[in-house]
């Protein structure tokens, strides 16, 4: 486990201790043949080259490489991120606020908001909706992957630096006020079950600028309906092993819960108030999961590790 670099950056005690499988593993020919599969889905992903920026082609490149690896998608709450409609008027002091479906000027983004567990929560998402990703940099750089969500017009951000957070939060505010849904993960970071840390409010700070709605998502992950940590991509983990792992991962499915919309007013809201409210929306009261989970994963390993005794042989 390793300590942030400085104060202000973002901070998870998860590491790859945490990750563990809930279900047994697939065979090796399945894994095979999701591995042959999942490298001509990236494939055709790369020669689609800058047309998987278009909407529809990057929606149906990223379901492709959702199947390709074996994952399920279930939504909950509804299938569109974007909220429908979100309109902005101006007030009596000049600032503007996100109005809801019945206002009846100028349409705007929205500034959609989850926690944070994989790198499979882009694609996830990205096959609901082809929304701007904002990203950490790093991404740009992966094997596969890297290529594919850089042609697809995600923001990058550097999370080592304050000094280009404004300008990050401009260009954000921008693409809202153009009418294009932005995707962030405001925890800043990745945790192995998803609900812990807190929500960083610069991100917010973009919708209340562009009069956005703010849409709240919750990620989880299960394999068989059991919570799993198999996809967590945390602490000092790569991209190869994650994938490796993600591959041999039997029954897994990533579930969307897609919250209401928040519509905040920037005479009365603010960043850390909109933030606390998408917080609460996400994790729904709940606390966080990084000990439970991952306990379960030590404690499945630890009894396929054990002898059994004549007593459990006998209670089989």
């Amino acid at each position: 486990m390793s300590l942030p670099a400085h104060a202000w950056a973002a901070w998870s005690p998860c590491s790859t201790g945490c990750v563990a499988h809930a279900a047994d593993r697939v065979p090796a020919a399945r894994v095979a043949r999701r591995a042959a599969v999942f490298g001509r889905a990236v494939l055709g992903a790369l020669v689609s080259g800058r047309r998987i920026a278009e909407p529809e082609t990057l929606r149906a490149r990223a379901a492709t490489l959702l199947d390709s690896l074996g994952v399920r998608l279930e939504v909950a709450g509804g299938g569109t991120l974007s909220a429908t409609g979100a309109r902005t008027i101006t007030g009596t002091t000049g600032t503007t606020r996100a109005a809801g479906p019945t206002a009846t000027t100028g349409t705007t983004g929205t500034l959609i908001v989850a926690n944070h567990i994989s790198w499979l929560d882009i694609i996830a998402l990205l096959s609901m909706e082809p929304v701007v990703m904002l990203a950490k940099r790093e991404i740009a750089g992966w094997p596969l992957i890297g290529p594919v969500v850089t042609r697809a017009g995600t923001l990058y951000i550097d999370r080592d630096s304050l000094r280009e957070l404004p300008a990050t939060v401009r260009e954000m505010a921008a693409r809202l006020r153009d009418g294009q849904s932005v995707m962030a993960f405001p925890q800043g970071i990745t945790w192995c079950a998803g609900t812990g840390g807190s929500f960083r409010r610069a991100t917010f700070q973009a919708a209340l600028d562009a009069g956005a709605p703010v849409r709240p998502v919750t990620l989880d992950y299960v394999q068989h309906g059991a919570p799993t940590t198999v996809a967590a991509f945390v602490g000092e983990d790569d991209f190869g092993r994650s994938l490796r792992r993600v591959i041999r991962a039997d029954g897994l499915t990533v579930r969307v819960n897609v919250h209401r919309p928040l519509w905040p007013m920037p005479d009365v809201d603010d960043r850390r108030r909109v933030a606390a409210r998408a917080q609460a929306a996400v994790c729904g009261g709940r606390l966080p999961l990084h000990h439970g989970v991952a306990a379960l994963g030590l404690a499945r390993r630890a009894t396929r590790r054990a002898p059994l005794g004549p007593a459990a042989e006998s209670g089989r």
